[in-house]
């Protein structure tokens, strides 16, 4: 059976924020001139995360045993965004974090990186078999819409599912914003185009040819 359209964007995903995630775990990573690359595998992750549980938690929800799956999830999510911030507190040198091994925490990002891509992958493909085309194409849609506008930081102590979820993650956008642009963080203006703009998910979603550079 042919992948959805859903498993190929989290795929493309996956694939992303491992590359977002590449210079962080260089030596020189907390060098400052480097710090925004840090800062942009950080928002990156958070805004996924933040989207893929406003869109896609409520129709896990619905399949069998979704309360499991849903928690299995989201326990995941808090851990990973737990250690994102400790990864971005120790390389702006944060006293509450500086006592952890940069390594172990790396580590372990990478750890529930990988079970974090293994939830999605198994998740979409459920999906995939219980929702028609044109229902699997709306979700991945709604998601791709969700990430622009999600929060660009973790806040793992917040709600994150359920009426609660979606409002927090509107609230913690709007501060997000704030924070960023009066620091100068996570997007450097040397970067004018937003990772996910004019990605390969658009064309996933509507069909059109990849550049030979997307490929």
């Amino acid at each position: 059976m042919a992948a959805s359209t859903l498993e190929m964007a989290l795929s493309y995903e996956h694939e992303r924020i491992r590359e977002l995630a590449e210079p962080a775990h260089h030596p020189a990573a907390a060098h400052p001139d480097r710090r925004h690359q840090t800062d942009w595998f950080y928002a990156i992750a958070a805004q996924h995360l933040a989207a893929a549980e406003d869109v896609l938690l409520p129709r896990i929800r619905q399949l069998p045993d979704g309360a499991e799956l849903v928690a299995r999830y989201v326990g995941n999510a808090k851990d990973l965004e737990r250690s994102l911030r400790f990864l971005k507190g120790r390389q702006y040198g944060d006293s509450r974090v500086l006592h952890l091994n940069p390594h172990d925490v790396l580590r372990t990002i990478d750890r529930l990186l990988t079970e974090h891509e293994r939830l999605e992958s198994d998740y979409s493909r459920q999906l995939g078999e219980r929702l028609d085309a044109t229902e699997v194409n709306a979700l991945t849609e709604q998601l791709v819409e969700a990430e622009e506008v999600a929060p660009t930081r973790a806040h793992p102590n917040s709600p994150h599912t359920g009426r609660a979820g979606r409002l927090a993650h509107r609230m913690w956008r709007v501060a997000d914003n704030a924070w960023d642009s009066a620091e100068g963080r996570v997007v450097p203006t040397k970067y004018h185009v937003h990772p996910k703009r004019n990605s390969a998910l658009s064309h996933y979603l509507y069909g059109t040819a990849m550049p030979p550079a997307e490929k």
